[in-house]
């Protein structure tokens, strides 16, 4: 395999919007604000090592962090996310987690947090699925949204600040799946409940305002090396991941585009983008050598060696762990999360429009417009 850059097939995809978004950028018309939601994909710091997901016990130490930051910054990756690329590209700062009451919010917020459902954690209290289960939700990060407003009410909160801020919803509803895994909830129940609570959250966020909002679909979580390690061998799919998870989020992934596609009759004036994260996944896993990719399944952080490198009791971070010396050159960060590698490839493929419909470039263009 070449050593050159893996992200430079990347680079190329972008160049054919980096103009126009540099020309916005020069004329203040771009996005001055970002507010993210969702999951530990999306999750900036709102979690720390005593208060995230179950099973993941060292995101506040490295190696976490060690490829961008040098040091942990309890993103769960060695660097940075999709969202962190996002903000990049539209030249703004990286977003900081609503947690952190000291940090500049001037561009925005993260809500996301690690381990978070999109049904409300009441749920899995009834049916006896609470154990080691990250309370907050997406009504969790709803209510420190409007918290968020209701402080800023008192700084003199303009409208424009939603109206002409980017609402970036990150994917979310994974965790729904993983935590009933073996329980009598059905999958069609979980997949009904995600997507109404979906529906709720952008209801309220559209009527509030919001006019530029990308909304990210599930994974193929069937690929992460805790699912494969997990599985039948005889659960596969064309990409030889487990066939039965990843039809499971493509079937909700589409109930959620026809959820956006009527959203989009009853709120014309907003730009309301769908970002294929199972696409561009998918696509990555089928030509890994385009995106410089050599390892797919294993992952770089963990232990006990190939096929996965995955071990439930030697997690990144712990004492039996290892780390691999190219994480870019793998897919998978820790079992469950991305390398910033991955994310920056992902995030290549949603802005340049591949996996985002209606296209990136487009919500920037009306942005840049400002004709709604």
């Amino acid at each position: 395999m070449s050593n050159s850059p893996p992200f430079l097939t990347t680079v190329l995809l972008l160049i054919t919007t980096t103009f126009s978004v540099a020309a916005a950028a020069s004329s203040g018309n771009t996005f001055r604000k970002i507010y993210a939601f969702g999951d530990s994909y999306t999750d900036t710091g709102n979690t720390v090592s005593s208060s995230g997901p179950s099973g993941f016990n060292y995101v506040s130490s490295l190696p976490y962090g060690t490829t961008f930051f040098h040091r942990p910054t309890n993103r769960y990756s060695d660097g940075r996310l999709m969202i962190d690329f996002v903000a990049e590209y539209l030249s703004l700062p990286l977003l900081p987690p609503y947690r952190d009451a000291k940090a500049d919010r001037s561009h925005g917020v993260n809500f996301a947090v690690a381990g978070s459902t999109a049904i409300r954690h009441s749920f899995f209290v009834r049916n006896n699925l609470s154990i080691n289960v990250t309370p907050q939700s997406l009504g969790t990060q709803l209510i420190w949204f409007e918290k968020f407003l209701e402080d800023r009410k008192g700084k003199v909160l303009e409208d424009s600040e939603i109206e002409e801020a980017l609402f970036w919803v990150g994917e979310i509803g994974a965790n729904d799946h993983a935590y009933t895994i073996g329980s009598s909830v059905k999958s069609s129940t979980i997949q009904k409940l995600s997507i109404k609570s979906i529906t709720g959250f952008l209801q309220v966020l559209l009527k509030k305002g919001a006019k530029y909002v990308v909304v990210q679909g599930l994974p193929t979580t069937g690929c992460l090396p805790l699912t494969m390690y997990l599985s039948s061998d005889v659960d596969r799919d064309d990409i030889g991941c487990v066939g039965s998870i990843n039809k499971n989020n493509y079937e909700q992934n589409k109930v959620l585009q026809t959820v956006l596609k009527k959203m989009r009759q009853q709120f014309p004036k907003a730009v309301i983008v769908y970002a294929d994260f199972w696409g561009a996944y998918h696509e990555v896993m089928k030509n890994p050598g385009k995106y410089g990719f050599r390892e797919l399944f294993e992952a770089c952080c963990g232990s006990g060696g190939s096929p996965y490198n995955f071990e439930l009791f030697g997690i990144c971070g712990s004492n039996a762990s290892t780390t691999c010396k190219n994480p870019n050159e793998y897919v998978n960060w820790d079992g469950v999360h991305l390398t910033e590698g991955m994310y920056k490839v992902v995030a290549g493929m949603v802005i340049n429009g591949t996996y985002s419909r209606p296209s990136f470039e487009y919500l920037l263009k009306r942005r840049e417009g400002g004709k709604m």
